[in-house]
């Protein structure tokens, strides 16, 4: 079943590089770059962790300042 994350606002120099993780911020997917023109930015979390109970969002910005936040799947 896909489920889907949405990224309503975020901080930092555009673009920004989207990636999904586990929990502990490993095995990250790279989702795609966006700017903040894009938002809300939607899409589908991956396999595998498309079945976890809670997954890792990280952006890393044009500065390579890296934004992370970990949230439960509902």
């Amino acid at each position: 079943m896909a489920i889907q994350a949405t990224i309503n606002n975020i901080t930092g120099q555009t673009p920004f590089d989207i990636y999904i993780c586990q929990p502990t911020g490993e095995s990250c997917f790279y989702i795609d770059t966006i700017t903040s023109a894009e938002l809300p930015y939607v899409f589908d979390i991956p396999e595998p962790y498309n079945v976890g109970v809670s997954y890792m969002m990280k952006a890393i910005d044009y500065n390579n300042c890296v934004i992370t936040g970990v949230t439960n799947v509902s």
